[in-house]
């Protein structure tokens, strides 16, 4: 045999790599085989068997017993049979032990190769098999190399992969560092099995606080979602089953040491824990906090819900560059338009003066209508007959009516403001909550729309902006009222 103590080899290299014992000996027969039919030809009926006791693994050639030998290498004659046999039979197959140490140079280094790819190929699966459970789970590594942008880790038996996009921005390392990162997927390729790793995912931030708070592991306190923009801020949802079990105590433990722990891993990400409540109005008004909440109008066909603050808490609600707001949105998963009380109020009473503005409709009417949700003439002109015919004193004729009034209304109203029919619904609705949200943001800070090229962000960072023009709003309330005061007292004397 090539190695004289291959069984003290077999036991060493199913530790280090662990590969299976039997994975490591089924190679090494395979091997064997390859090497006796490159020496002796693929035609050769060749046996391979591992002796346990002795830890060798022995070659036999059979062949079978024939009166005529015509292959040589398939037959044997009675003569040389009965040698080997004294009681065979012609048609009986008998095997000779080979001496493995005349296969030769070549056949020793097909031997080598095919061992080296399964044992190459015994180790992948090993790999793959030991990881492939460990999807959703934190990982300590130690940082190897740079690939491009890509970090790759050393786990120890094998490498890992952390991708530029699952790395959080501004976030340096060095080769050395010590790294800690969620098991995303594990794929199986040919060169190997790739483990993507990640730090920006949503479930990184769901298992760190699993192991900062035994109150999740016990199943007292319930999570109910996450959402992050890594690096920056992340929003939080936690329940308890326990009615005497605070969720958001639970998880910032004793003065803040178990939330604090997450955040240095997260270097200094700002993480707002949330109490999860069943009514989406009472969600969302969580999720938005620390902003106070006036009205919230829910919409539930087009999921989505219209919140009203208070004029100083709108930046606080949207928050720098629309970024609360769109955490809240995508924690809630509510379409989210917020807006102050000045513009609401505004855009309520816009609407109910197009309703009065309509011919052939009294101000009862235009009650009647808002009561049941008609708001302006543009809603009125999408409202169907059978709707309408729900209103007291509205019958089919007086529906038609309507409809017809309003949407001439909005027809000649575009002609006279020379705005397309098209920009009145996407002015309405919107197609996402940063667009409303900064259309909002602008009604409120410069109501008189001179300045249209303002970023959204220098508003949303100055929350006193509103506090100041509402401040400047008072001030001439009063002044008006102190000439008022005098124009009377001069006119008394």
């Amino acid at each position: 045999m090539f190695i004289s103590d291959i069984k003290r080899v077999v036991d060493q290299v199913s530790r280090d790599k662990g590969i299976n014992r039997e994975i490591l000996i089924k190679a090494l027969e395979e091997a064997l085989v390859s090497a006796a039919r490159k020496k002796f030809g693929s035609s050769v009926d060749i046996e391979v068997q591992y002796n346990e006791s002795t830890g060798e693994i022995e070659v036999f050639q059979f062949k079978d017993v024939a009166e005529i030998v015509t292959e040589p290498d398939l037959q044997i004659s009675m003569k040389e049979g009965r040698k080997l046999d004294p009681e065979c039979e012609v048609g009986d197959s008998l095997g000779t032990k080979m001496d493995t140490s005349t296969f030769g140079r070549i056949a020793a280094q097909s031997a080598k190769q095919v061992i080296i790819q399964k044992m190459k190929d015994a180790e992948r699966d090993a790999v793959y098999s030991s990881f492939i459970d460990r999807k959703g789970e934190i990982i300590n590594g130690i940082v190897q190399r740079f690939d491009r942008n890509d970090i790759i880790v050393n786990l120890g038996h094998t490498e890992g992969i952390l991708p530029t996009r699952e790395q959080i921005p501004k976030e340096s390392y060095r080769r050395g560092d010590r790294i800690r990162a969620y098991i995303v997927d594990v794929l199986y390729d040919t060169r190997g099995p790739q483990i993507v790793l990640s730090r920006t995912h949503p479930d990184f931030l769901i298992a760190l606080f699993k192991t900062e708070v035994p109150e999740i592991n016990e199943g007292i306190v319930t999570i109910i979602g996450a959402t992050r923009e890594p690096g920056i801020r992340a929003k939080f949802a936690v329940a308890s089953n326990d009615s005497d079990i605070d969720p958001v105590g639970a998880c910032v433990g004793m003065k803040g040491s178990r939330v604090q722990n997450v955040v240095q891993e997260l270097r200094g990400e700002k993480i707002d824990i949330i109490p999860y409540h069943i009514d989406p109005a009472r969600f969302v008004c969580n999720a938005l906090s620390p902003a106070e909440i006036s009205r919230v109008i829910i919409d539930e066909e087009n999921r989505s819900m219209e919140v009203i603050v208070p004029d100083e808490f709108l930046s606080i609600a949207i928050g720098k560059k629309g970024q609360n707001v769109r955490l809240a949105s995508k924690l809630t998963k509510w379409h989210l338009d917020v807006i102050s009380e000045t513009r609401y109020s505004e855009a309520m009473q816009d609407g109910y003066d197009s309703l009065v503005s309509l011919p052939d409709l009294g101000i009862s009417l235009a009650d009647a209508l808002y009561e049941k949700g008609f708001f302006s003439a543009y809603e009125l002109s999408e409202a169907s007959v059978e709707d309408l015919t729900q209103i007291r004193d509205v019958d089919e004729e007086k529906a038609i009516q309507l409809i017809e009034a309003a949407k001439k209304y909005l027809l000649s109203k575009d002609k006279g403001d020379g705005t397309s029919k098209e920009a009145i619904p996407e002015e309405e609705d919107g197609h996402s909550e940063i667009s409303e949200v900064s259309d909002s943001l602008k009604a409120s800070e410069d109501p008189t729309g001179s300045d249209e090229d303002n970023e959204i962000s220098e508003v949303s960072d100055s929350p006193k902006a509103s506090e100041d023009q509402t401040g400047s709003g008072e001030d001439v309330s009063k002044q008006t009222i102190l000439s008022d005061d005098k124009e009377k007292d001069s006119a008394e004397q």
